[in-house]
């Protein structure tokens, strides 16, 4: 036989392109269509449908950026028509490549009740089946003319990130507004013939199954006639029965479809467009769940769960039902689908305190799955927190994003810093928007490392990102591919029934330690700084906020604001989403972000000085209040105390130019450059700078990756640096104790101060960064005399370790890495810790100096980046930073230090010492939380942890009477199977393993 493949492919293609998938709407008449543009923001549903519109016709131009146009289109089903199925088409200018990037609508009814959502890819609205002739249409839609900020020439600068930057030039021109017959036998012609098409072009040119689709196809297309496809799709289709038919082989992979609509809460739009996307979504989702008897949708994200709720009630009721019906599924347990590299301790705990709850109290689900399918790497802490929240797996295919090693397993057991195992998934398939195509479920079984031991893996199904989720044509894609030979089996699943399948038969699979780096997007831990900080000090001022909230509560009925609290961790923990919190967002989401912190910090302020004075009491003393979990200067960690006498810090001027600062035991030299050239530990005797060299030395490198602006810095950038050394000003500071260093280069301008505190073995650096950069990198530069092959960064609940070395490639991707308060480097007996305020990205290199063959280890902060997409003004104007250099250090120090600079001491006057609500005797032990329960019983909660990575044995004395100590998970639930501590009278004591988190409820007397 001749070979005529390529032939028969290729009139696939065009008469499925040309002839068919256009029969699929044989007949049409116009709509007529009147629009209405909403003024500024989006208006209420009543307001939008009441307003009057003005005719418009297709081919015209509509819709600023970022406006609401609300379209009434109305026509009547002619009478030739009556029986068949009929369909409004409305396309609003979609570019079918682009779902949930550009313009999309809701569809609601004359009296307000909603439809669905139209977006590129379901630009239909069912009208009758059957349609009676003569019946009137009218529906109207809220059109959201959001601007494409992704285009085709991706990641060029663009002012319409930003309603106040975007302009008001209509964005999209009206496309067909159309009443159309449907024919389901055209359409469902169109699924066969594609499912059979895809699978072919997967399979082996050898394989005789591929000729037999091929054969089979072609005697379907020539049963098609072309000029009558409606009339001749049945016997196309009966062409094809046979193919379709034949099932899988046994051994074929098998796929879990998982309905899904990854919906980032924000990104290339703003948080109030989110609300509207997941409306959308969920009302198609509803709807396809009452269409298709086998469809299952899952959804993350409580926080829009909630939105839908309060801003669209008539949607939520049809989600309540689907859920109800085991249909539509709550997902992840979490708050957002969050960063888990930046969020601090208690922080990343309460993603899933907040997020399991909302499920809990609204559905009685309690998630026993993580589902982060899009963020950006994950923290080496995480598995104990998902354990301790009371959940068991983990699903994420973001590390196949890695661009330099390919992850060695799909299915496996993740161990944390204090081994913890969950059993998590990376679905092969290698997308959260699988489309069920032939070539995404062929990639899922020939790509799955775990095939001969395991056969099941999940495919997230939907569109995403923007949100849309999954359309009739993937659930008619999935119905064929259920049982055909060739492919993967595709079974719709809910995330609990695949993990369940997944585990009972792989319960023994491999096992990967420490955090799962994200060889990609390592920019994310700098761009966008006051986001950053925010959230950092957001964190901490909650953190003072329930310990001094609980302790005035506990000691003078102070009334503890739930509410309020409540309130301000869940905008908390919505900022932590994985473009927000990372800096990849749109300018829009930014601007927003930091008008939400500075509002925050004042709500959290008040609620602090408040509990703080209620404890204090009438008088004039002067107190300290200490809300870090270590004693400091004589006041005890959650005490207050007046404060201790201070000693001097002795400046002097440098023989050789500059200064020297000297509190007794460091000894500090600033160079006539202001560089740091000597930081001598007295006590030690020994240099903590590297000979030769000058630490606190500002470098700037270009900064233009090669792509994904905002989220990416590429190894090339270390190719071209420019040391900042010549100062304008280098004197003494306003207090005559501290070096003030000011530099300028570029545009920019930087001011330091250097100081040393008395009685402490720490080198403050606080930086004011003046930036007006271009696409370039700001780093500080410490290069230490140390030797050491390895160095500990701080995450949540611990530390971790990475090498300073790039022995293997999995070394050398990271080049750039995240700490949470501080950065720890040491060799036997002897450390440095570098300490921050609000900083996340940096970087650890070490080399030989020829002149002593000794080791410097060069640690490097990241400061500022300039990126310009997707906001072309990211991080210009004004920003602060806090570092403290601590030679000497041992990783407890580190510990103390970190917490010391994000908690500084409060000051106020009152008339009495304030005493801790419960002490903790163990330096090892740090305490996270101090908190009355949520519930509003009056329990006191304590949270701590092991922090050294080594055994404690910790000793609580709560300064209250306890009836009963209970412990907890995160929630607030009790452990049945958790040893409670020993008491002996009011001590509480229990053994710690290494970096174990223990959270005790108190039952007050």
């Amino acid at each position: 036989m001749h070979d005529d493949r390529t032939l028969v492919e290729a009139r696939l293609k065009r008469v499925l392109d040309e002839r068919v998938r256009p029969a699929v709407y044989p007949e049409s008449v116009p709509l007529d269509v009147a629009v209405w543009h909403a003024p500024g923001e989006p208006v209420p549903v009543e307001e939008g449908l009441a307003a009057t519109p003005e005719p418009i016709e297709a081919g015209a131009r509509w819709g600023a950026p970022w406006g609401t146009s609300w379209f009434r289109v109305t026509g009547t089903v002619p009478e030739a028509w009556a029986g068949r199925t009929v369909e409004a088409v409305l396309d609003l200018g979609f570019d079918e490549n682009m779902p949930g990037f550009q313009c999309e609508g809701l569809v609601y009814r004359a009296d307000g009740t909603p439809v669905k959502g139209l977006n590129p890819r379901n630009q239909w609205v069912r009208v009758g089946a059957p349609a009676r002739g003569g019946e009137e249409v009218r529906l109207h839609i809220e059109a959201a003319s959001n601007p494409v900020i992704l285009d085709y020439h991706p990641f060029v600068p663009t002012p319409l990130g930003d309603k106040e930057t975007a302009g008001g030039a209509p964005q999209y021109t009206l496309g067909r507004m159309d009443l159309a017959v449907f024919d389901e036998t055209v359409w469902q012609l169109v699924l066969d013939l594609e499912v059979l098409g895809e699978l072919m072009a997967e399979l082996p040119v050898e394989s005789p199954r591929r000729w037999d689709l091929l054969r089979a196809i072609e005697r379907a297309l020539d049963a098609v006639d072309l000029q009558d496809v409606g009339g001749t799709a049945e016997a196309a289709r009966a062409c094809l029965a046979g193919v379709l038919a034949a099932p899988a082989v046994p051994s074929a992979h098998r796929v879990s479809a998982v309905g899904h609509a990854h919906i980032d809460s924000a990104w290339l739009w703003p948080l109030r467009e989110t609300v509207r996307k997941v409306a959308r979504t969920t009302a198609n989702m509803t709807a396809l769940i009452e269409d298709e008897p086998d469809f299952v949708f899952a959804m993350s994200q409580a926080q829009q769960w909630a939105w839908v709720k309060e801003h669209r009630p008539e949607v939520w009721a049809r989600v309540r039902k689907a859920v109800a019906d085991g249909r539509f599924v709550p997902a992840g347990g979490m708050w957002v689908e969050s960063d888990t590299n930046m969020p601090g301790s208690e922080a990343m705990a309460r993603q899933f305190v907040h997020g399991k709850r909302f499920f809990i109290d609204e559905f009685g689900v309690d998630n026993e799955e993580a589902w982060l399918p899009d963020t950006f790497g994950f923290a080496a802490g995480l598995p104990q927190i998902i354990k301790a929240a009371g959940s068991k797996w983990l699903l994420t295919q973001k590390i196949s994003w890695s661009r330099t090693n390919s992850f060695p397993h799909h299915t496996f057991r993740w161990e944390g810093i204090d081994g913890t195992r969950i059993f998590t998934h990376f679905p092969p398939v290698d997308t959260y928007n699988c489309a069920m195509k032939g070539s995404e479920i062929a990639h899922a079984a020939r790509n799955f490392k775990e095939k001969g031991a395991a056969r099941h893996s999940l495919a997230p199904t939907g569109w995403g990102d923007g949100g849309g989720g999954t359309t009739r044509e993937m659930v008619g894609r999935a119905a064929r591919l259920r049982n055909l030979e060739g492919s993967a089996t595709v079974t719709w699943r809910t995330p609990r029934a695949f993990f369940r399948k997944a585990e009972d038969e792989y319960p023994d699979p491999p096992v990967w330690v420490g955090e799962l780096y994200l060889e990609l997007h390592r920019a994310t831990l700098t761009s966008q700084a006051k986001t950053k900080q925010g959230n950092r000090r957001s964190e901490h001022l909650l953190r003072e906020a329930e310990l001094w909230a609980a302790t005035a509560a506990v000691r003078t009925g102070f009334p503890y604001p739930y509410e309020e609290l409540d309130r301000l961790w869940k905008t908390v923990l919505l900022h932590q989403f994985h473009d927000i919190l990372p800096g990849s967002s749109i300018a829009w989401v930014h601007r927003e972000a930091r008008v939400t912190y500075e509002r925050v910090a004042r709500e959290l302020n008040a609620i602090v000085d408040a509990a703080q004075r209620a404890l204090a009491g009438d008088g004039t003393r002067e107190l300290v209040f200490n809300s870090a979990p270590h004693g400091r200067d004589g006041v005890p960690a959650g005490g207050a105390r007046t404060p201790a006498a201070v000693a001097p810090v002795a400046l002097e001027p440098r023989a050789a130019g500059g200064h020297v600062l000297d509190n007794g035991l460091l000894r500090v030299e600033v160079d006539a450059r202001g560089l740091v050239v000597s930081v001598y530990d007295l006590g030690a005797g020994r240099e903590t700078v590297a000979p030769g060299r000058a630490a606190n030395l500002l470098q700037l490198h270009p900064d233009f990756p090669n792509m994904w602006d905002a989220w990416d810095v590429d190894e090339f950038y270390r190719n071209t640096v420019t040391d900042l050394a010549d100062a304008d000003e280098v004197a003494p500071g306003a207090d005559g104790t501290s070096v003030r260093v000011v530099r300028s280069f570029g545009a920019s301008r930087v001011t330091q101060v250097l100081s040393l505190a008395a009685g402490e073995r720490r080198l403050g650096i606080d930086t004011e960064v003046d930036w007006h950069e271009t696409e370039k990198f700001l780093k500080l530069a410490f290069p230490l005399d140390v030797h050491a092959e390895r160095y500990a960064s701080e995450t949540q609940f611990g530390h971790f370790y990475r090498p300073t070395h790039t022995n293997t490639s999995w070394d050398a991707a990271r080049f750039e890495a995240c700490n949470h308060r501080f950065v720890h480097i040491a060799e036997p007996g002897w450390g440095v810790a570098l300490v921050n305020d609000s900083t996340y990205g940096h970087d650890v290199t070490r080399t030989v100096r020829e002149s002593d063959s000794g080791t410097t280890t060069t640690v490097r902060v990241s400061l500022l980046r300039a990126p310009r997409f997707p906001d072309p003004e990211t991080d210009q104007g004004v920003h602060r930073f806090r570092h403290a250099l601590v030679p000497g250090a041992e990783i407890g120090d580190a510990v103390r230090e970190g917490w010391r600079i994000n908690l500084p001491e409060r000051r106020l006057t009152g008339g009495r010492d304030v005493e801790p609500l419960v002490t903790v005797e163990e330096d090892a032990v740090v305490v996270t939380a101090v908190k009355l329960a949520d519930d509003g019983s009056g329990d006191v909660v304590v949270r701590f942890h092991e922090s050294l990575g080594g055994r404690a044995r910790a000793t609580l004395t709560p300064s209250f009477a306890v009836a009963s100590v209970t412990p907890a998970d995160l929630l607030e639930r009790p452990l049945d199977k958790a040893t409670p501590p020993s008491r002996d009278g009011d001590r509480l004591t229990l053994p710690l393993r290494p970096f174990e988190l223990v959270t005790l409820r108190l039952k007050r007397s």
